[in-house]
Order: structure tokens, then C-alpha cells, then sequence
């Protein structure tokens, strides 16, 4: 297996830049529409759990935006062959004492691009996790 071959990097370094833009402009249908739609999709939030695309969506619809002072730090995309990769990152923020720490395992899982949301990729969040930690 080849490991972070740089055309893949790529392609889920912009999957994840545009999973951030959406998530930055409340963008919950963009959102949504990377997320593997699928009952094996797992989501563990800072008090929450998703199992299932159809329970990740009804979160989308109630959860507040991220705080507009949210920056991200220590981002690392590590791929896999040529469809498989995780992305780590911490995010920070003026309006808290933590750091936080997201996670997201990215596959290409078939071929369900959804043109109606601009993505004609095959990139799809399979889990993610998201937690706070207090800062050091």
C-alpha cells in the first residue's frame, strides 16, 4: 500500500476544505452531503452520538453554528492507498478555555456523487469524532 501519494492528499486536503467551509457558513446540506449516508456512518460529537446517515442529518437541523473564532491547528491528512485517509485537526476559539480535536475517516465509498451539491468526487466522511480538552 502507498501511503499519502500526493494526488490523493490532495483530493481529501479539498474534501476536507470544503467539509470546513460548510461548516464555518452553517452549511448543513453541504455538510450532509459529505457524510457517507449510510446506516454504518458513525458521528461521536462533544455530547452526542449519530449512528446513520438519517441521525447525523437530524442533528444538522437543531445544532447551533461553530463560533465564527474558530481556527484550526495541527491539521494532518494521512491517506492510504488511493481510498482510504483520516484528518486530524484541533480547532480554537475566543469563546472557550479548550481546545478542541476533530477526527474524520474519509473513503471512497461508490460511486454516489451528488452533482447537486458540487461534489463530483467519491469522498465521504465513514466517522468522525469530535471532543474538547482544556487548554494547556
Amino acid at each position: 500500500m502507498q501511503l499519502n501519494l500526493p494526488h490523493v492528499v490532495a483530493e481529501v486536503s479539498a474534501a476536507f476544505a470544503a467539509y470546513e467551509r460548510a461548516l464555518a457558513d452553517h452549511d448543513n446540506f453541504m455538510i450532509n452531503a459529505l457524510f457517507w449516508q449510510r446506516p454504518e456512518t458513525v458521528r461521536y460529537g462533544l455530547a452526542d452520538i449519530q449512528y446513520g446517515g438519517e441521525q447525523i442529518r437530524a442533528f444538522r437541523r437543531t445544532c447551533p453554528p461553530v463560533p465564527k473564532s474558530r481556527r484550526l491547528q495541527h491539521t494532518v491528512v494521512s491517506t492510504f492507498g488511493t481510498d482510504f485517509a483520516t484528518v486530524s485537526t484541533e480547532f480554537i476559539s475566543m469563546e472557550t478555555d479548550q481546545v478542541g480535536r476533530q477526527m474524520q475517516t474519509w473513503a471512497k465509498v461508490g460511486p454516489d456523487s451528488q452533482p447537486e451539491a458540487g461534489l463530483h468526487g467519491e469522498w465521504r466522511i465513514v466517522a468522525a469524532h469530535v471532543s474538547l480538552i482544556d487548554k494547556p
